[in-house]
Formats: structure tokens, sequence, C-alpha cells
């Protein structure tokens, strides 16, 4: 096997881990946001867990964000390679007959979402980082309800993020089978790994869309 043959097959390995990381990290974060359906004072205790715990805060958080960082500049540069490697042009393109729409367009979708993840990221990790080492304020456990719902009073950006969402779910669609086929695991059990693959590609988003027009209409 030759070398440049190895470093692809570790680049997709590494796209795998990290992708399989924030999924993981994606389930954790909508269990807590759906507790703020359900119960105002549930959700503050587990927010502000998350909030002032020094581990999540200055071990956890820096891993999720170089996580992040790595997995979408991995995305580009092997999406990048690929096209490179394309040495024959076809004609005329054959469209799903060939590969689905997903894994042709991972680069489109994974720019939407990480246009999302920066416009998420300017609504509450930037002022929850202003509120904590800026501004110095109080710790207040019950804050955390209100800026949430807060958020999600404007009606532009609700949409925004059920698009966005929408984007995220053909993301995973696709991306989260193909980490566990980079990985190797592709036995007897994958009906089953595929099935919860979309199951989870599609439940999450949807979660995190009911949350936001939930929040909209009960502000």
């Amino acid at each position: 096997m030759s070398n440049v043959i190895q470093a692809s097959i570790i680049k997709k390995i590494a796209m795998a881990v990290s992708g399989l990381f924030l999924i993981i990290f994606l389930f954790q974060h909508f269990v807590i946001n759906i507790t703020s359906v359900f119960s105002e004072s549930i959700f503050n205790q587990f927010s502000h867990f998350m909030g002032s715990n020094f581990v999540v805060q200055f071990i956890a958080q820096p891993i999720l964000i170089f996580g992040v960082i790595f997995h979408f500049v991995m995305g580009f540069v092997l999406d990048f390679q690929n096209r490179s490697s394309r040495k024959i042009k076809y004609v005329k393109y054959k469209g799903s007959s060939n590969a689905s729409w997903m894994s042709r367009n991972m680069i489109i979708s994974g720019a939407v979402v990480l246009s999302f993840l920066i416009l998420h990221f300017y609504d509450f990790w930037i002022p929850e980082m202003n509120y904590k080492y800026v501004e110095f304020l109080p710790d207040d456990p019950n804050r955390y309800y209100d800026e949430l719902s807060h958020k999600f009073e404007d009606l532009v950006k609700v949409v925004l993020y059920v698009i966005s969402f929408g984007f995220l779910s053909l993301h995973l669609l696709h991306g989260f089978s193909s980490a566990f086929q980079s990985m190797g695991i592709n036995n007897k059990y994958n009906y089953l790994v595929k099935t919860f693959t979309i199951v989870y590609a599609i439940g999450i988003p949807l979660g995190f869309s009911f949350i936001a027009i939930f929040h909209y209409l009960n502000h």
C-alpha cells in the first residue's frame, strides 16, 4: 500500500473519529436543551453545572472547539483531494445513479452547518464568555432559561435555525454511516447501525427545531 493511500485512509479515519465525537456532544447538548421544554428549573440546573464545572469549561470545552475546527478543516481538505484526484471528467453526470445527493454535497451541507455553528457561538458562547470572564457578573444559576428563550423571540432567527437543522440532518444522514464504514464497522449488524444512524440523523435535528419553535411560540 502506497504512502499516499495510507495517508488518505488515516485522514478518513481521523475525520470519522472527530465526527463521532461531535455526534456524541450533539446528543448531550440536545438532552440538556430539551429539558427547557419541560422544566425551567431542571434546565437551569443542568446549564449551571455545565457552565461552572472546571472540567467542562477548561478541558472538555477546548477539546470540543478543537474537534469542531479539526472536523471541518479535514472535511474541506478531503473534499479538495477527492476533486483533484478525479482525472476523468464525465460529459454527463448521472446523479443519484452514481451517488446520493447527500454524499455528493457533503461539503455544501457542511458549510451550512459551519455557518450555523458560527451563529450559535455568536448567540450563546460569546455572551457567556463575556458574562463570566469580561464583565465578571455575579453567578446567577437561574439565568439560563431566560437567556435561551430570549434568543428565540426573533422569527427570522428561528427560521435560520430550523433551516440549518435541516442541513445538519442531511449532513448526518450520510456522514454518520460513513464514519462507521471508515472505521471498518460493517458486519452482520450493519442494518441496525444504518437504522440507528437514520433515526439519529432525523430525530435530533427535528428535536432541536422543536425547541426553537417552542420557545418562539411561548416567549
